[in-house]
């Protein structure tokens, strides 16, 4: 591999990272730099503003150096262009230069933390002890007190993964594909039982570390904002269908923060048995808008899966999972704003869960209106059809044979819900 300064790695390894879309920091506890070690001066801090790599939940903008430990690797899965017989330029990063970055871009105000990853260069033991000495040194020798993400590698020692949880605010491991059988058909060298062994240790050590938080304070923290991980869309034949089944199977089994879902993008001296076109980023966003719906809305797996269409198990790209919910269990609206449970109004296309939160709490005082209605959402157009106010009964469009054109959104929005 020929000579590269730090800023030629940066801009090969940066450039690697931006497949990997399971980065944001939400749900890391807040840490500032009164936090350090026995009173003394520490750096960094997982609040305030920045330039935005990710959002948390309550719309903050965080900003993450996301970068690649190193785009080689061992491994030749199909869909990844870091493949072993991938013809890319390669390049590597010490633990060092990771650590001096990081604080390079910190003390510069670009960045409020680190997410790691990397391709598995010589065994899975050795790419993880470099990703906890970068994490170890940012730590302990630096005092940095901002938000880490390290991506682990499933094969490697579990000792090593715990050493990265005492460290890192946020584990992943990305279980890549939906089904089984499409590891084994683009990823010949992973294993979906290793690949969920890891993520069910990880379950385990987050319990068991949260559980004696609770009981000792001086137990240190691990992975203190949970375990994520990422399937990628579109490189294998899994229908949305399979995907939503699949990611509900996580939150049960791996009580994960969040799935991250990547829409399959063709690569240079693509392998034969991938497909040639990416899928629409809208299938991304639909999917998205489904994990949503099942997090947020109290749906059960089944009910999104049936929102897809029946022949081909997709979900529509032209409205979203919860109108088309809607449009095709007709019989369950319209719903009263004034009588129906929380649950049914959480079914409501139009109404996100501030909506109906504020709507319990103002029909305790009074008989809600349209109008009403109106002034606690951000629009009224799509749940019209749906909902029985004081002074409104929607007889007329409830008749219509065709209802989808009235309440359809005139132009495809990256939008998750109203309000």
């Amino acid at each position: 591999m020929a000579q590269l300064d730090v800023r030629q790695k940066l801009e090969i390894l940066a450039d690697a990272a931006k497949y990997d879309a399971s980065c944001a920091s939400s749900g890391t506890a807040k840490r500032n730099s009164r936090d350090a070690a026995g009173g003394g001066k520490a750096l960094g801090s997982t609040e305030g503003m920045g330039i935005c790599h990710a959002y948390a939940p309550d719309g903050r903008c965080i900003s993450l150096l996301k970068i690649l430990l190193t785009n080689s690797c061992i491994f030749d899965c199909h869909y990844c262009i870091n493949r072993k017989s991938s013809n890319v330029r390669r390049a590597r990063f010490t633990a060092e230069e990771v650590v001096n970055l990081t604080l390079a871009f910190y003390r510069r105000n670009y960045i409020e933390g680190l997410f790691l990853s990397s391709g598995i260069i010589a065994s899975s033991n050795y790419t993880m002890e470099q990703l906890v000495e970068v994490a170890r040194s940012l730590r302990e020798d630096h005092q940095f007190r901002g938000y880490i993400h390290l991506k682990t590698i499933p094969d490697a020692d579990p000792e090593l993964v715990h050493q990265a949880g005492l460290y890192a605010d946020r584990l992943s491991i990305n279980v890549e594909l939906p089904t089984v059988g499409g590891l084994k058909r683009l990823a010949p060298e992973k294993d979906a039982a290793r690949i969920e062994g890891a993520m069910g240790d990880l379950k385990t050590s987050i319990a068991d570390t949260r559980d004696a938080t609770k009981r000792f304070k001086s137990a240190p923290s691990f992975a203190p904002a949970g375990q994520s991980t990422q399937m990628i869309v579109g490189a294998d034949a899994a229908t949305d269908g399979d995907i939503v089944r699949k990611a509900s199977t996580l939150y049960d089994r791996f009580g994960l923060r969040r799935v991250y879902y990547s829409a399959f993008s063709p690569i240079p001296d693509a392998s034969a048995v991938l497909p040639l076109q990416r899928p629409p980023l809208m299938r991304e966003h639909r999917l998205y808008q489904s994990d949503w719906l099942m997090r947020f809305y109290e749906y059960q797996p089944g009910e999104v899966v049936a929102a897809a269409d029946d022949a081909t198990g997709m979900l529509p790209l032209d409205i979203d999972p919860k109108l088309a919910w809607a449009l095709k269990f007709r019989d369950r609206f319209p719903v009263d704003v004034n009588r129906a449970p929380r649950e049914a109004l959480l079914r409501v296309p139009g109404l996100g869960v501030k909506a109906v939160d504020r709507i319990v709490a103002a029909r305790r005082w009074r008989r809600l209106r349209l109008d009403d209605v109106a002034r606690l959402t951000v629009s009224i157009t799509k749940m019209r059809a749906f909902i029985v106010a004081e002074d409104w009964r929607p007889v007329a469009l409830a008749d219509r044979a065709e209802l989808k054109p009235l309440v359809a959104p005139k132009k495809q929005q990256l939008e998750l819900f109203a309000a």
